[in-house]
């Protein structure tokens, strides 16, 4: 066996979510020994029997896989993207600016409360739901959901599964999150306590926007995520050929390394209450209902489209401005600040 090591970059990386993608769909082709992925670095090493390959064709090789959720393997790291990253802010801003003003003329009449208090409601967490859905962040479920799609369309069963999956997703994140909320409930968290959880999820919240903007990397590296080899395990769920599968698929989303769902995650738990807590998490999965939907019966994807880098720094600016509402209304809670925004 001729075992060859390589290192190659990947651009299209923005989160933890985009590791286990990268490493999980390279690592099931079958002369691969060895894979790691760097999101620091944006960069993949492989080891394995390539043969005579060029390292031309070893790349080429290795972004079929990848190619689908979006990611292009390269031999050298590019900087031909940074103009083009600084110029679609230029319709991203505006898009961003209007949904802000949108939000606040619906606030003052009254129609919706998605900020208030430094609490997130059911609104925020819906809203936060359809953001995750199309954000990179969620490129693990749908590659899941793919994937599991594959396995059973080939049997020919293309619905029950799919049903099965949503099904299981909304019932577990509903049954978690009040779980987790109970928990909270044991810890009877103080103002104090409950401004530094609160503190924690608007900080996690920041670190997601400025990462969808795809411009400042350093904070890649920031973004805390679900232990590997949990996240793994639950990944390789979707590998199983079961009647149940797709059921246990659903569940395990709930353990994915998504920064959106261990904000929600971190937010449930100072609800102190299993119905709030199980409303929190079940708005946030209906939130991303439709999106994943669309991903079930076609090969819908926001990262393969030639708007991508417009609509991701749109959604990095609304998330920024999620996370500085709410930590600013905390603050204001706890009696630092007086109010700002009196919608």
């Amino acid at each position: 066996m001729n075992n060859q090591k390589h290192t190659f970059h990947i651009h299209g990386m923005h989160c933890n979510s985009c590791v286990l993608v990268t490493e999980s769909e390279i690592g099931d082709l079958s002369h691969i020994t060895y894979v790691k992925t760097s999101l620091k670095n944006n960069s993949i090493e492989v080891a394995g029997d390539f043969g005579d390959k060029t390292i031309d064709q070893i790349v080429e090789e290795l972004s079929i896989p990848l190619k689908q959720h979006g990611y292009i393997v390269s031999v050298e790291k590019s900087n031909n993207n940074k103009d083009k990253n600084w110029a679609d802010f230029k319709i991203a801003v505006p898009i961003a600016l209007s949904f802000g003003a949108l939000f606040v003329v619906l606030q003052k009449i009254g129609l919706i409360n998605l900020v208030g208090g430094g609490n997130v409601t059911y609104g925020t967490a819906f809203v936060i739901g359809i953001i995750a859905s199309l954000s990179t962040c969620m490129a693990v479920v749908g590659g899941l959901l793919l994937s599991m799609s594959a396995t059973f369309a080939k049997e020919g069963d293309k619905i029950k599964p799919q049903l099965m999956f949503h099904g299981g997703r909304i019932v577990s994140f509903f049954v978690l999150g009040g779980i987790i909320g109970t928990v909270g409930s044991a810890f009877t968290l103080n103002t104090s306590a409950t401004f530094v959880l609160s503190l924690v999820i608007g900080i996690v919240m920041l670190i997601l926007g400025i990462n969808l903007l795809d411009v400042f990397h350093f904070t890649k590296k920031l973004q805390p995520s679900m232990p590997k080899f949990i996240a793994s395990r639950a990944h390789g769920v979707s590998k199983f050929n079961h009647t149940l599968t797709p059921l246990f698929v659903g569940i395990v989303t709930f353990f994915l390394p998504c920064g959106f769902t261990q904000s929600m995650q971190l937010y449930t738990l100072t609800t102190g209450s299993f119905l709030k807590g199980g409303f929190t998490m079940l708005a946030f999965a209906l939130g991303t209902l439709p999106v994943l939907a669309l991903v079930s019966f076609s090969s819908f994807s926001i990262k393969n489209s030639s708007k991508a880098g417009i609509f991701f720094k749109t959604a990095g600016l609304v998330v920024i401005m999620f996370a500085l509402f709410n930590l600013i209304n905390s603050l204001v809670v706890i009696g630092v600040i007086s109010p700002i925004f009196n919608f």
